[in-house]
C-alpha cells in the first residue's frame, strides 16, 4: 500500500525546492540586467556629488523608501558621503497635506536640494507620479539623476536620468530586491575605490 501522505509530503517539498530554486534564479538573472558599466556610471554620479561637497538624496515609495533609507544611511555611514532621504513622517505628511500626494517629492527636492546635488529616484512601475515629478523638479534644479524602475520598458521615468537602471521584471519584489542589490553594490565600490585611493 501506498502511503499518500509521505508521497504528497514529498511532492511538497520538491515543488517547493523548485520554486525557490527558480526564483533566485531568476533574481541572479534579473541583476545581471545592469552592465558593471551601467553601475560605474551610478556610482560615479554618487561620487561626483560627494567629491564637490554635494549630498544624495535618495527618494521611494513604500518598499523603495525602505530601500532608500537603507542606501542613504549605508552611504553616509560606510561610504562617507552626505547622504539623506525623505522618510520622516512628519515631513512627508506636511508637504503630502500641503502640495498633494503627487507633488510632494518634488516640493521636499525644492527645499532640501542643493546645487551639485544627485538625486536617486526609485520607482518599481516607474510611473509614481511623485517619483516622476520629484525628477522633473531636480532637473529643473540642474541636479543629477538618477533612476531605478522596472516593469514596462517604456516607463516615464526610465529615461530621465543622467544614469538610469531598469529591471526587466513585472514583479515588485524581484524589482526591489535586483534594485537594492545595485545600489548597495554601488556603495561597497565607492568603499573599494577610497581603500584604493589611500594604497
Amino acid at each position: 500500500m501506498v502511503d499518500r501522505r509521505g508521497s504528497a509530503g514529498s511532492l511538497s517539498v520538491q515543488r517547493s525546492t523548485e520554486f525557490f530554486s527558480g526564483y533566485l534564479d531568476e533574481l541572479a538573472f534579473k541583476a545581471d540586467c545592469a552592465s558593471p558599466a551601467d553601475l560605474v556610471e551610478a556610482a560615479a554620479l554618487v561620487d561626483r556629488a560627494g567629491a564637490t561637497g554635494g549630498k544624495v538624496i535618495v527618494v521611494g515609495n513604500g518598499g523603495s523608501a525602505a530601500i532608500a533609507a537603507h542606501v542613504a544611511i549605508d552611504l553616509v555611514k560606510a561610504a562617507g558621503r552626505r547622504a539623506m532621504t525623505f522618510n520622516e513622517s512628519s515631513l512627508l505628511t506636511c508637504y503630502g497635506n500641503d502640495y498633494g500626494y503627487a507633488n510632494w517629492v518634488a516640493e521636499a527636492i525644492s527645499s532640501f536640494a542643493d546645487v551639485g546635488d544627485v538625486a536617486v529616484l526609485i520607482s518599481s512601475s516607474g510611473e509614481s507620479d511623485n517619483i516622476v515629478n520629484g525628477a522633473v523638479r531636480a532637473l529643473e534644479m540642474g541636479l543629477s539623476v538618477l533612476t531605478l524602475s522596472g516593469f514596462d520598458a517604456t516607463n516615464r521615468l526610465r529615461t530621465m536620468g543622467e544614469a538610469n537602471l531598469w529591471v526587466d521584471s513585472s514583479s515588485y519584489n524581484v524589482v526591489e530586491i535586483t534594485h537594492q542589490t545595485w545600489l548597495l553594490a554601488a556603495v561597497d565600490y565607492l568603499i573599494e575605490q577610497d581603500r584604493n585611493r589611500l594604497d
